[in-house]
């Protein structure tokens, strides 16, 4: 009988191909998800432990993007490329690691390192995978990104996420029955 020898091709099935507006759409809502989760890991209360589970985020969801892309990826050039390009964001990562230090005054750095830590972490989460996004829609790898030829491009994308969520807060979504008919509070004041 004879034998039928499988090669590595062979072996791993392909995922079907996307079209560049599906992989991007795809890329962009993940970035979208991995900010909110970095997000989420600045509220740890812990300093160090909030700024590693960012870092751990971010190199999650570039181990994603990576994927989408068919990009190889090594967890040592990961945390490598994730690393030269926080030094590029300087002031965004040193806002981070001081939001990340005054979780450890009593009470008021707690509070206060519970409302910026978050948003900073998530900012940068987000201006990363806009920037790898880019990055890879070019035909980039890891081995050949320069984080320097990205610094300005980081700073619009940490400027749309800042814009962006300061437009979410001051244009709260109203509920679909406001504005209708008089009842409740609004009919007791007429």
């Amino acid at each position: 009988m004879a034998q039928k020898t499988t090669t590595d091709a062979e072996a791993k099935p392909e995922a079907p191909e996307l079209t560049p507006a599906a992989r991007l759409e795809m890329a962009t809502k993940l970035v979208d998800r991995f900010a909110l989760w970095g997000g989420v890991a600045g509220l740890v209360p812990v300093p160090i432990i909030d700024v590693a589970a960012v870092a751990g985020l971010q190199l999650q969801m570039l181990r994603r993007l990576s994927q989408i892309y068919n990009v190889p990826f090594s967890e040592n050039s990961g945390k490598a490329v994730i690393a030269a390009l926080a030094g590029t964001m300087i002031p965004a990562t040193s806002g981070i690691g001081a939001a990340s230090m005054l979780k450890t005054v009593p009470i008021l750095g707690t509070i206060a390192s519970g409302f910026v830590m978050p948003a900073l972490a998530a900012g940068a989460t987000f201006a990363i995978g806009k920037a790898f996004i880019q990055h890879f829609e070019s035909g980039g790898t890891l081995l050949d990104f320069n984080p320097p030829d990205y610094r300005e491009f980081i700073k619009a994308q940490k400027e749309k996420w800042d814009s962006r969520s300061r437009a979410k807060v001051a244009a709260p979504e109203t509920p679909p029955s406001a504005g209708r008919g008089t009842t409740g509070a609004a009919a007791t004041h007429s």
